[in-house]
């Protein structure tokens, strides 16, 4: 089910990131009464009615301000308009309408994007005041939600209103066989490039400015190999370093592309090797359970001393330590070198991770393993392992009953999924294993 993008709009200190904090359950968003607190967006995800949501905070918006923050803020908020879903638009009925409200609603409006007004702080109980109805003079469809963000009056209605403008889920495609890949990584890696070459067209914009790409992008390729949906994302740079108030936002879009995906491509630089910011990238992959498979790209520019997979590998899983299992691929997007072997490396990965074994062949792989490791013990209490099952594929998930959960120490967690992968191979997946302590008394 996709997560529709809610943003929450309007002046300064009307109580956007109040509103936000409430209905994220937690204080993530500053609040203060000084205007401009929120400079740049802020998401969370929600869940309402069974529906997960993602919620973004902007800062207020001054639509004739000459001051530069507040500039920076206007067009933060307006890029954060135009990849939303819906629009919550909040007013304040403390101080009633003002020229700025009706600067942001004509803005809004012409978006053509759903859109909710919310007038906020209206705190007491019962009918609203008389400037309630001052903001019908904005011409917004639909009647506008009384709403207290301190209180969290009226945030169930806006909701639900919410969910009445999202768009509906997409039906799936017939194609059961299509394969999603994502391709990610940091900017200028060659993530555009690689896909051009695949389609033979400039198709995606390319360019070695960092941030060329500023959204997500889809792209159906079928061809002898199968049928996919490449979708190229934006550069996800070192958080400190993302100075660009588009380019922030487009990080929260390669996130959810990563998880509309079922296969990643994660973009090395060969020139730069695995970087810090390499490192978390892939985190977002491995964490989110996909297929991955790690292209270093430019290999074709490195000298020729240079150019040794096998070295390159230990470099490349010394610093990918959490990620053994994702094979290497030495690409070069600028003459299509080996572009060819990386659709077979996606087939691979796919029906790697959506491997599922047996229960029987499970366990007789679980009681070789404690056969020739013992589980641990401590103070006298010793660890029985009674049996695994496996609960689901992408990534492939399994339980493990035992009679005491806080024995199963990580390091033999770890020893039984090697053993998992020496079995049953698992190769460019991530394994999940959940350990259940089982009701047996006996020590």
């Amino acid at each position: 089910m996709s997560k529709p993008v809610i943003a929450i709009v309007g002046r300064p200190n009307v109580g956007k990131s109040t509103l936000f904090n409430k209905l994220a359950g937690e204080r993530i968003s500053i609040v203060e009464d000084t205007p401009g607190v929120t400079r740049d967006r802020i998401y969370y995800e929600i869940e309402w009615n069974g529906r997960a949501m993602i919620l973004v905070d902007t800062g207020g918006i001054e639509p004739k301000s000459d001051d530069i923050i507040l500039k920076q803020m206007k067009n933060q908020a307006e890029v954060a308009v135009s990849t939303a879903d819906v629009i919550v638009f909040m007013v304040d009925v403390t101080t009633g309408l003002t020229a700025a409200d009706r600067d942001i609603a004509t803005m809004l409006i012409k978006s053509q994007k759903p859109l909710i007004l919310a007038v906020n702080k209206c705190d007491s109980v019962g009918a609203p005041p008389m400037e309630f109805y001052e903001f019908y003079e904005l011409g917004i469809d639909g009647e506008p939600i009384q709403l207290s963000s301190v209180h969290g009056t009226g945030s169930g209605d806006l909701l639900d209103r919410v969910l009445e403008l999202c768009p509906a889920d997409e039906e799936k495609e017939d194609d059961s066989d299509l394969i999603k890949v994502a391709v990610i990584g940091k900017p200028n890696a060659g993530k555009s490039s690689i896909i051009n070459k695949i389609l033979g067209e400039d198709r995606l914009i390319v360019s070695d400015i960092p941030g060329t790409t500023r959204d997500a992008v889809d792209t159906r390729v079928e061809n002898e190999f199968g049928k996919y949906t490449f979708i190229d994302t934006a550069g996800i740079r070192r958080q400190s370093r993302v100075e660009d108030r588009i380019e922030k936002f487009s990080v929260l879009r390669s996130k959810m592309a990563v998880e509309r995906a079922d296969v990643c491509v994660i973009m090395v630089d060969a020139n730069e090797g695995v970087t810090e910011q390499d490192e978390k990238i892939a985190g977002i992959a491995h964490e989110s359970g996909k297929a991955c498979i790690i292209v270093i790209n430019k290999w074709d520019t490195l000298e020729t001393e240079d150019k040794n997979t096998v070295e390159y590998d230990k470099k490349v899983y010394n610093s990918l330590s959490y990620m053994t299992y994702a094979p290497t691929l030495y690409v070069s997007a600028k003459t299509g070198q080996r572009i060819t072997k990386l659709f077979e490396l996606i087939n691979y990965v796919y029906n790697q991770n959506c491997t599922r074994i047996s229960t029987g062949m499970l366990n007789d792989v679980l009681n070789d393993a404690t056969a020739r490791v013992q589980p641990p013990s401590d103070k006298g209490r010793h660890l029985k392992v009674y049996y695994m099952t496996q609960t689901g594929t992408c990534p492939p998930t399994f339980v493990i009953f035992c009679n005491n959960a806080e024995l199963f120490h990580f390091s033999y967690q770890r020893y039984i999924e090697n053993q998992l992968r020496e079995v049953f191979g698992f190769r460019g997946t991530p394994i999940k294993i959940i350990i259940r302590q089982k009701g047996d008394k006996e020590e």
